[in-house]
């Protein structure tokens, strides 16, 4: 081979490699436009998601449905519980979103009390609701029936902040024809109310909830009709959950005064109602405390053996299934748990003296909480 030969064959070979680098870098070129594009085409996805989730957390749920609901924002809500409070209630998409978005805009003073609020109010709009409240020296009358309270203890509230003798509040509440008359206009009162075994007719009936009375003596009828009307509205609210059961309104309601009496924390409302419906659907005994007490008749600070002995329609430890008639009268979340239970395989649970919840799915590990706590 001669020198022109050799020269020629590196010049082809330098000009393979040139080809071939400019092939890489080509490539190359390629793969990072694709990689910028790829992450500009992301980055434009996660920013519009981000731009139309913010959108629709800040606008109305419905804004055609201009229904009023009532919410009750208890004394001492954290913003997260009012939150979870309009979460539960569909009024927000998202109680963290609330919590943040108020954070960032640096709002307080919400005010406890009731409030009717609509799903095509915005967040805004929610939050300035929130702040104006309704002051109490617009009415003539006006009382607060927490959640959880046993019947009698509401008519005593009612007749401290009104000119109605306790007396005549509870003859009312007894009157047979009175009750079958308010069976015929509310479709949330059935026949089960007239139980002669039922201490109380409209327990579990009462909503609990702020009540305002333009007039200064309104009449009992108007006040029981009011708390009756509140909570047919509240359930209203879960006719496809009430349609779905297997359980009648009547007894929802006693499930629902039970987990009101249990749970100290909204958490535990659905969990408890899990562990209810868990017993019911395997022919077990409920084994609640709080029907004890309301057998007896008495707020227990501790349920004693002494005190499972009762024999009376309400006592769990003696009856198998649901109660006579509800214990207390329930809020809206543990009404909505009561429909809407947590599915787990929990039997048993104990709520230790802090509040904290412990669910077991053995009677072995129950006894073995029970040993560690009450100890």
């Amino acid at each position: 081979m001669d020198k022109e030969e050799k020269k020629k064959q590196k010049l082809e070979i330098k000009r393979k490699k040139l080809q071939e680098r400019q092939e890489e870098a080509s490539i190359v070129r390629k793969i990072v436009l694709a990689c910028l594009l790829f992450i500009i085409i992301t980055l434009g996805i996660a920013g519009t998601s981000a731009y139309y989730y913010v959108k629709s957390s800040l606008g109305p749920m419905d804004e055609t449905d201009e229904e009023m609901f009532d919410i009750h924002i208890p004394i001492g809500s954290t913003s997260t519980r009012i939150g979870n409070i309009l979460e539960e209630n569909g009024l927000i998409n998202n109680a963290s979103f609330f919590r943040y978005y108020i954070r960032y805009k640096n709002e307080s003073g919400f005010q406890a009390g009731d409030y009717q609020l609509s799903k095509s109010m915005t967040m805004d709009e929610i939050i300035v609701a929130l702040k104006e409240g309704t002051l109490p020296q617009d009415y003539a009358v006006s009382f607060t029936i927490p959640e959880g309270r046993w019947l009698e203890n509401i008519l005593k509230i009612i007749s401290e902040n009104t000119n109605h003798e306790l007396k005549d509040l509870e003859e009312k509440v007894k009157d047979e024809q009175y009750l079958k008359e308010l069976i015929n206009r509310y479709t949330v009162l059935t026949e089960d109310i007239l139980n002669e075994e039922i201490r109380w007719p409209l327990e579990g009936y009462l909503f609990p909830a702020r009540y305002d009375f333009v007039e200064e003596n309104p009449s009992i009828e108007t006040i029981i009709e009011s708390m009756l009307t509140r909570t047919e509205q509240v359930v209203g609210r879960y006719l496809d959950d009430l349609e779905d059961s297997e359980y009648t309104t009547h007894e929802i309601l006693t499930l629902a005064s039970i987990i009101e009496g249990e749970a100290q924390k909204s958490e535990d409302r659905y969990k408890i109602s899990g562990v209810l419906y868990n017993r019911l659907n395997q022919n077990m005994r409920l084994e609640v405390d709080p029907t004890v007490a309301y057998a007896h008749g008495e707020h227990l600070s501790r349920t004693l053996y002494v005190h499972l002995e009762i024999n009376s329609p309400y006592n769990t430890y003696r009856i198998t299934g649901i109660p006579v008639g509800p214990i207390n009268n329930p809020g809206e979340a543990s009404i909505k748990a009561a429909l809407q239970p947590e599915e787990h395989n929990d039997l048993f649970f104990y709520a230790t003296n802090e509040g904290n919840v412990i669910y077991s799915e053995t009677f072995q590990q129950h006894q073995e909480v029970l040993r560690k706590y009450r100890d």
